[in-house]
Order: structure tokens, then C-alpha cells, then sequence
């Protein structure tokens, strides 16, 4: 015959998850559910009126072409940017074992770009480009090429591709999303609209967008990828 055993009941489990549960509330759920209620209104720059409107906001993206102009310029900077943060993360990973002189410096300077700050990183980037004063436009004119990336979207996107890390740190460093919105991204407008431009109802309404598109990936990759992955 079995027994069953009973654990007495103690509210140190509780008080052990606690901390975890109050800062999902307050840093996630809490703005997230903020975010929701602000897109189906329309404010005025200082939030002293507001109107409840529905889904116009989000209707508004639908039709606003510099929305999805931006949306589409978000699909393929990520591409990008995995491609070549995947491709030299698996070159260099490849050399780490094979280098025997000086390994451990090589192995150091691998893990090195981790400890600088992307807004640094991007202040870097920004000088070393800049076309008066920075090294690698003299060079690129000494060949023939003339480089300005405060003119040119294309030379702009391609620069950020090469110096992104956190992603919005380089962006507001290096070039505030243009020339002419060539280099603004989805998080970076949910910024621009809500901050700069206050406006706010439109702001909420990317944000929730944009919070939908990364859940969703989310359990897409946990769903079909991870289940594939043997350890």
C-alpha cells in the first residue's frame, strides 16, 4: 500500500520567487499594458488632453508609408547584421583554437568589444568615418571614392551595419536615424516619435507592434528551433 507523503506547507517558496515576480510586473507587464491602453489614444504633446480613437493608430501605420519604408529597412539590417556578426564570430572562434602564440591575448582581444559601450563604440565608429576628419574617408578618397555618410543613406546603413552591436546605441550615435530616415529602424522610430516628436498615441502603437513581432519569435524559436537542439 502507498502512502503518501505531505510536505508541511512554508512561504519561503513563495518568498523566494517573489522578487522575480514584482520586477516582471513593474518593468514589464506593468509598461507593456501601459503601451497597450497609450495606442488607442491620441495625445496632445504635453498629455494634458487625450482621445480614446481604437485601432486609428494603428491604421494610420498601415497606411503610412514611412512606417513600413521603415519596417522593411528593419528585415534587412537584421539579416545583415547576423550574416556578419555570425560569419566573423565563427571565423575568429575557428582561429581561437588554433593560434599558439599568444593565445590567451588572442582569446582576451576576442571578448574585448564586449566591455566597450555601444554608445562609445558608436562615437568611434562616427570619428573614424567622419568625412572631414576621419582616417578612412582620406583613405577611400585617395582610391577614388568619396565617402559621406551624413549624405549618402546607402554609405550611412552600410556603416551602421558594420558598427552595430546594441543596436539603437549605435544608431543615436552615429547617425540619429538619416540621412533622410535611410538608416531608421523600428526601435529607433518607436524612440524618435515618442520622444522627440511626442507623438505619443503613434509611439505606444509601434511599440505594441513591435512587442508582438519579438513574442512571436519567441515562441517560434523555442516551439520549432530548440526542439532540434541536441546537447
Amino acid at each position: 500500500m502507498l502512502k503518501r507523503v505531505h510536505f508541511p506547507s512554508s512561504p519561503l517558496p513563495y518568498l523566494l520567487v517573489a522578487p522575480q515576480i514584482i520586477i516582471t510586473i513593474i518593468f514589464f507587464i506593468w509598461p507593456a499594458s501601459q503601451a497597450m491602453y497609450q495606442s488607442l489614444l491620441i495625445e496632445d504633446a504635453f498629455g494634458l488632453s487625450q482621445e480614446f480613437v481604437w485601432f486609428e493608430n494603428f491604421e494610420y501605420l498601415a497606411q503610412d508609408e514611412q512606417y513600413l519604408g521603415t519596417f522593411w529597412r528593419t528585415i534587412f539590417f537584421s539579416i545583415c547584421v547576423a550574416s556578419l556578426s555570425m560569419g566573423f564570430a565563427l571565423l575568429l572562434a575557428g582561429f581561437a583554437d588554433r593560434v599558439v602564440r599568444g593565445a590567451l591575448a588572442y582569446r582576451t582581444l576576442l571578448i574585448w568589444p564586449y566591455a566597450v559601450a555601444p554608445v562609445l563604440a558608436g562615437a568611434l565608429w562616427m570619428f573614424m568615418f567622419n568625412p572631414t576628419l576621419g582616417i578612412f574617408p582620406y583613405i577611400l578618397e585617395v582610391i577614388g571614392y568619396d565617402w559621406n555618410h551624413y549624405l549618402n543613406g546607402n554609405q550611412a546603413m552600410l556603416l551602421v551595419i558594420l558598427a552595430a552591436s546594441d543596436t539603437f546605441g549605435i544608431i543615436h550615435a552615429v547617425t540619429q536615424g538619416g540621412p533622410a530616415n535611410a538608416t531608421s529602424i523600428l526601435v529607433y522610430k518607436v524612440y524618435n516619435d515618442g520622444f522627440v516628436g511626442l507623438d505619443l498615441g503613434s509611439s505606444a502603437a509601434q511599440s505594441v507592434i513591435l512587442m508582438v513581432l519579438v513574442i512571436s519569435m519567441t515562441v517560434v524559436q523555442f516551439r520549432f528551433i530548440e526542439k532540434r537542439v541536441q546537447y
